[in-house]
């Protein structure tokens, strides 16, 4: 029988690290600097990793395999938010996005590492190690760009304006939160949410960026339920196209 409540679970990290750590291999070769291609191919490979990692658990837990999972199904089947699909833009929107997704990865991370289910624990435990070279790279980014020249500061603020509302979405509660929490699988989407404020707004507060009120918002969610962009099913055929040529083959 199906444990749902986890595999939700399970699905949307998985699907947001698969999909961003794609998005973030595109910077790949064209960084504006040496030392950050190198970073964000760096974390993409992590990322992808991760995904591997937490699809594994849900083949353990009788789902299809790795590979079936990450190359054979189409946009509607994945679980992750909107704002991991996004087109990368150019370098201050994925800053910004690395910023905010990571930081919320890592408070969702802390509190999986109390996991009722110790497999998922304990993959959160390593991951952890991980996470705290990502956080320090978008930490260090920010603090430098946030205060450095007026066009660095402006548009870092615009890509801030343009990424929130998204990044809101990663918070997005599916039918199944209610049963997670009861079981101790992870916290509440809305604490999750707050502890990831509350680290934000200390980073920022250190530059000469804002952040908006989260009463003037309005997430973007859909993601969460399959209903995507339309940036998320190109991204899908490009990122599988080897794989589905011949999913028999070893590569």
């Amino acid at each position: 029988m199906k444990d749902e409540a986890l595999n939700d679970l399970l699905y949307r990290m998985a699907d947001d690290l698969l999909v961003l750590g794609h998005r973030n291999a595109e910077w790949t070769g064209i960084g504006p600097l040496l030392e950050e291609d190198i970073a964000f191919s760096s974390m993409a490979q992590d990322k992808i990793g991760q995904s591997l990692a937490l699809y594994t658990l849900l083949h353990e837990a009788g789902e299809p395999d790795p590979d079936t999972l990450g190359f054979m199904r189409d946009a509607s089947d994945f679980r992750n938010c909107i704002f991991v699909e996004l087109p990368n833009g150019e370098y201050d929107f994925s800053l910004i996005r690395h910023f905010l997704f990571d930081t919320a990865l890592a408070v969702r991370i802390d509190s999986l590492t109390r996991c009722s289910y110790e497999p998922l624990a304990n993959l959160a435990r390593k991951i952890q190690a991980e996470l705290k070279y990502h956080a320090l790279h978008a930490n260090t980014f920010v603090r430098k760009l946030g205060t450095a020249t007026g066009e660095s500061i402006n548009r870092l603020q615009r890509s801030i304006d343009e990424a929130l509302p998204f990044a809101l979405g990663i918070f997005e509660s599916t039918p199944w939160e209610k049963e997670i929490v009861e079981r101790s699988l992870c916290e509440s989407e809305t604490i999750l949410e707050s502890r990831w404020r509350a680290r934000i707004d200390r980073i920022v507060a250190t530059t000469a960026l804002t952040l908006p009120s989260r009463d003037v918002l309005t997430p973007v969610y859909g993601g969460r339920a399959g209903q995507h962009s339309e940036h998320l099913q190109p991204l899908i055929d490009e990122m599988t196209e080897v794989y589905r040529s011949d999913p028999e083959t070893e590569w």
